[in-house]
């Protein structure tokens, strides 16, 4: 028997396979239970998504001689559709056919009988490629065909169609195929043939695949010619001309060291081996995407190519402003690939750019000054700002017996503050409250390394969970995690608004802040913000560093009230 292609031979036999698309499986089985059938339906989307095969398994269903809505694959009708040689479903390609002669042909057709089944099923393919005179001659058969005859017209280009023959169709939108029923698909196949394979070889089909079902399993295909019937990794990048994640971050690592020569020798290697360096620029924006997504929220779920390791790693060596920098360099060489006869050049120069991006200068530091009017300062651009270097911080003595006898630690040694910071312009009546402007100048004061030394040892908060007095506070901080912090304030995210503003009521600020100053040796005012509130905060910070609209770090003095 002659060789048949993956996507052919694992071709869904019954609607239960059908990776995705759930939302027209339902209603197509509803709509054969309920004896509702549409005389004519236009299945649109992607290539690769199903369109085919689910018309093909919708004839199925009409002419199964178990009953309609059956898909027993074992009677003469089931038989004959799997195999292409039933008389009464007719497949056409429009893209060979689609003259008016052929319609015509295909018209006197229709008005005779069954021979085997039910219905006569005519599946159009490539439909928008069928000539205007074509479509016309349709027209009239499509909008009163008779009883036994349905038409099932498939594209990928449904604007293409005249909207005289989108108005008679009953239209079904197929969506991209999501990538764990693409990871699902591949695996069942991989064991059904017995291919040992790794999950990182998996992810990169499904990523080049694109939401086509049929493009992951002919890529699979591909692979396990190459690989003599295995799937890893390396061989996916040595088919598709593809670098490692590990490769692409190296580089960008040597773009922000300004290491030139390592840049540019890379980039030889890579035109050496033939990388698709379109690709490769795609990847790389996306990398620099990843690190102000996961340095914004530190949340992995919204990762596409990093880790959530690599991510932190890489977040300590790129802060968010050189990243947009970088991004818009990317961003515009996309544009212009398509505008040069050859990209190496032009990558070449991008990468050249990229080395020369300057990052962002870290804020001053200067004294927080005791409050006299709690207000927030800002000095006149005129003046030269004052450079002072910090006075040390005085710590708390810390309970000695918390670490000598953790199971019974004696909290209730921990001294409180006696007073609590506090900007006076963000109080309202029981509740602190900080409004966007305040926010945005204290984002730009914040201090990458602080909110490091935060994040890395936010996790000890938890110790003081137990303590009779301070737990209370210190269970209302471990939900939450820093998105920006300066030497006197740190502004905690949640993903609930109701547990940012329980932070955020006077009566506990001063056990938060206790808590702060035992964990962390630092004596911060604490303010919280919810998930919703912080996107929008971050989207108005961009869209002003954007602008050039940010207000100056040197220009801009915190001062509290309680120090």
């Amino acid at each position: 028997m002659a060789y048949k292609a993956l996507y052919r031979t694992y071709r869904p036999q019954t609607f239960e396979e059908v990776a995705g698309q759930q939302h027209i499986v339902k209603t197509l089985k509803n709509a054969l239970s309920s004896g509702k059938i549409a005389h004519a339906y236009l299945f649109a989307g992607p290539r690769g998504t199903g369109k085919t095969t689910m018309a093909k398994l919708f004839a199925k269903a009409l002419n199964c001689e178990h009953g309609i809505g059956c898909q027993c694959n074992e009677c003469q009708n089931c038989k004959a559709i799997i195999d292409g040689s039933h008389p009464d479903v007719l497949e056409l390609d429009a893209a060979s056919n689609n003259g008016v002669d052929e319609i015509r042909e295909l018209i006197d057709k229709v008005k005779y009988g069954t021979i085997l089944g039910r219905y006569k099923v005519y599946i159009i393919d490539e439909v928008h490629m069928l000539s205007t005179g074509a479509f016309n001659a349709l027209l009239k058969t499509l909008e009163e065909p008779p009883e036994h005859v349905i038409f099932i017209l498939a594209t990928t280009e449904p604007h293409k169609i005249l909207p005289t023959i989108l108005s008679r169709c009953q239209r079904y939108d197929f969506e991209k195929v999501s990538d764990q029923d693409i990871r699902d698909r591949i695996k069942i196949i991989l064991e059904e043939e017995n291919v040992p394979y790794n999950e990182k070889a998996i992810n990169l089909i499904i990523k080049l695949a694109d939401g086509g079902m049929r493009d992951a399993l002919s890529i699979l295909e591909k692979v396990l010619a190459y690989s003599g019937n295995s799937l890893n990794e390396q061989d996916v990048f040595d088919i598709f001309s593809l670098e490692s994640t590990e490769e692409k971050i190296s580089l960008l690592k040597s773009i922000l060291n300004k290491n030139v020569k390592d840049v540019l020798d890379r980039l030889n290697n890579y035109v050496t081996r033939g990388t698709d360096i379109k690709r490769l620029t795609e990847d790389l924006l996306t990398i620099l995407k990843d690190t102000l997504i996961y340095n914004a929220s530190y949340n992995a779920d919204y990762l596409e190519i990093l880790s959530e390791e690599e991510a932190l790693d890489f977040c300590k060596i790129v802060d968010s402003q050189t990243a947009v920098k970088m991004i818009d360099i990317l961003m515009g060489t996309v544009k212009d690939y398509k505008n040069v006869t050859s990209i190496v050049p032009l990558f070449e120069i991008t990468l050249l750019k990229l080395c020369s991006v300057e990052e962002a200068q870290k804020p001053q530091k200067f004294v927080q000054k005791p409050i006299i009017s709690p207000k927030i300062v800002e000095k006149e651009v005129k003046e030269e700002p004052v450079v002072i270097e910090e006075k040390p911080i005085e710590k708390e003595e810390p309970a000695p017996a918390i670490e000598e006898k953790p199971a019974t630690p004696i909290f209730n040694e921990i001294p409180l503050n006696d007073s609590v910071l506090y900007l006076k312009d963000a109080e309202a009546e029981d509740c602190f409250q900080i409004d966007d402007d305040l926010m945005i100048k204290i984002m730009v004061t914040a201090k990458r390394d602080i909110k490091l030394e935060l994040l890395e040892g936010w996790k000890n908060i938890k110790k003081f969970i137990t303590h009779p007095v301070l737990g209370k506070a210190a269970a209302m901080l471990i939900d939450g995690h820093p998105l920006v912090a300066n030497n006197k304030v740190v502004i905690i995210e949640f993903q609930l608004a109701k547990n940012a503003e329980k932070v955020n009521l006077k009566e506990n600020q001063l056990e938060i802040q206790t808590v702060l100053s035992q964990v962390f040796g630092r004596r911060m005012y604490a303010y919280a913000v919810s998930r919703s509130a912080s996107v929008e905060l971050q989207g108005a910070y961009m869209s002003l560093l954007q602008l050039g609209q940010l207000p100056k770090a040197k220009d801009i003095v915190l001062e509290f009230e309680g120090e």
